[in-house]
């Protein structure tokens, strides 16, 4: 299996850290998030990966060339020329990614204790278009899914915004998890993109097939996640 490293965002957060490269060489405890992403994923089997680059794009192309990809087959997806947004990614990847039965995709930001063997287990027999690794955790933002874990729809509990392709929707019936920025796509979406813009979010696209695909919310039980997109979550990393 494949996985996506989605590098390419501009890490406002994270300024000034990011005022003179990418966000995904930023150190965390003396290695770049970049390093760590591509050592947790390969201890799940992963050695083949696509990664998305923008922000100081030749940056990440010489840090990986100057470490030998890390030992691993690393392919550049190049949006320099356009940032194109999580599902915008996904779709300009196709390249690297078309073939495959399926493929992960996780944000370079996220750690995790996450099983990644677990996912994509469970991505390879639950027959889904997607597998999104979720959790209960409180945020502002939530997806929402059905008692069986199928993807509904989508809530701003802020602001009280829903979402969803489906008519008269009852939110007070669906459960609220949130996402953890790592999942599992089948191949099959690509046949799905053509009429998608070139900048798009994967959430709206997953909000827009959740009707007539599965979407699973995959729930994971003690799930532990840092969103690593700002200095002060990275100086809370101990390890």
């Amino acid at each position: 299996m494949k996985a996506l490293i989605l590098a390419a965002g501009l890490g406002t957060r994270l300024r000034p850290l990011t005022d003179d490269r990418p966000k995904a060489l930023v150190e965390v405890c003396g290695r770049t998030m970049l390093e760590r992403t591509l050592d947790t994923l390969s201890q799940a089997g992963i050695s083949d990966f696509v990664v998305n680059v923008h922000h100081f794009a030749q940056k990440i192309v010489d840090f990986l060339a100057d470490h030998d990809n890390f030992g691993f087959n690393i392919e550049i997806s190049d949006e320099s020329d356009l940032l194109r947004n999580t599902g915008g990614a996904i779709r300009h990847a196709a390249p690297y990614l078309s073939g495959e039965e399926m493929f992960l995709v996780h944000n370079v930001d996220i750690m995790s204790n996450l099983d990644i063997g677990w996912l994509t287990g469970r991505a390879s027999s639950n027959g889904a278009l997607a597998t999104l690794a979720v959790s209960v955790r409180e945020t502002s933002r939530y997806l929402l899914c059905d008692g069986a874990g199928r993807l509904v729809g989508w809530t701003n509990v802020k602001t009280g915004e829903v979402r969803t392709p489906y008519d008269n929707l009852d939110v007070t019936k669906c459960r609220k998890v949130a996402f953890s920025g790592i999942h599992v796509i089948s191949g099959k979406i690509f046949d799905l993109l053509d009429d998608y813009p070139e900048e798009f979010s994967v959430i709206d696209l997953y909000l827009d097939l959740c009707k007539d695909y599965y979407i699973d919310c995959a729930e994971c039980p003690g799930l532990e996640l840092k969103d690593l997109g700002t200095a002060a979550a990275i100086a809370q990393v101990k390890a």
